[in-house]
């Protein structure tokens, strides 16, 4: 991926350095939790719809609280910090063209602030944590991600590129993108009226549409500034299917239980991911007509 000399964004903030956060890995009950733990506790999390800080709370050995970082002054990353500027151009990159796609439909644009941590901090949606993956809350309008889960994405979940790591920043500025919308608020709505088994289904309606949106970009990325080199598509189409719900339960209990899919299966995170980047189009990423996904 072209990335290197690119516009960085201005709306990136680095908590990176605050708070205490000891050696080697991630603070939970003030012990140290390595990154094969956190993975169960991740895909523990996706797969059951159990919070990943309670498994790590009961590997870890224990149920005390986990260490949070105490927020201080927004920071921006340090200049020499590679894998910091290469979000921070991704994420300058989404603003270019949500800007563009708004403006063609006669609407304004509120760009995200994305947040680097390490272990946990403070949200507007509670308490954020590494076990989470990235992820966005409307409350603040922030995405929030800690670094090491593309280490994660590369070493255990069999997803490694930089193409693929811009496709995660991209999904999740999608859920922002559906925020702005009023689509985050309708299907929360709905998700609150409905048994578990119907929250689940727009759940997973909600994430395949924040996949289109992740491809809508990359659309209009190439098109303007021909960001892709060979084998990039390839590498997001992949941390796509690598993270569906069908592969996730199949790998972590060997079967796999549809009803209680949140994101996905693996064909059709690919289906939608692929429909954005090939269309461009922010129609075509209704995930909310018809049936049949």
């Amino acid at each position: 991926m072209k990335w290197e000399g690119q516009r960085q964004s201005e709306n990136v903030e680095d908590r990176r350095g605050q708070g205490p956060m000891g050696g080697g890995g991630f603070p939970i009950g003030g012990r140290s939790i390595g990154l094969g733990t956190i993975v169960i506790a991740l895909v523990g999390g996706w797969i059951f719809g159990i919070n990943p800080l309670t498994i790590l709370g009961v590997l870890s050995g224990g149920p005390e609280a986990p260490v949070v970082q105490q927020q201080g002054p927004a920071q921006r990353p340090p200049a020499d910090d590679k894998a910091a500027a290469f979000v921070s151009t991704v994420l300058a990159d989404t603003e270019d063209v949500w800007k563009q796609q708004f403006a063609a439909t006669g609407r304004s644009y509120r760009e995200p602030k994305l947040v680097l941590f390490r272990g946990a901090t403070p949200t507007a949606c509670g308490t954020g944590q590494t076990a989470m993956g990235p992820f966005y809350c409307p409350g603040d309008e922030k995405v929030y991600i800690d670094l090491a889960f593309y280490d994660v994405m590369r070493s255990r979940l069999g997803a490694p590129g930089d193409f693929a790591q811009a496709y995660v920043i991209a999904h999740e500025v999608g859920h922002h993108v559906q925020s702005l919308l009023g689509i985050t608020e309708k299907v929360d709505a709905a998700r609150q009226r409905g048994s578990e088994a119907q929250a689940n289904a727009l759940s997973v309606r909600l994430e395949l549409q924040a996949d289109c949106l992740a491809g809508v970009w990359g659309y209009h990325a190439q098109r303007t500034r021909q960001i892709l080199e060979q084998g990039d598509i390839e590498e997001a189409l992949n941390a796509a299917a690598q993270i569906g719900d069908d592969t996730l339960q199949r790998k972590s209990q060997g079967t796999v239980v549809p009803e209680s899919f949140t994101h996905g299966t693996s064909a059709q995170r690919v289906s939608w991911f692929k429909r954005g980047m090939s269309s461009g189009n922010l129609r075509e990423c209704n995930t909310f007509d018809g049936s049949r996904l």
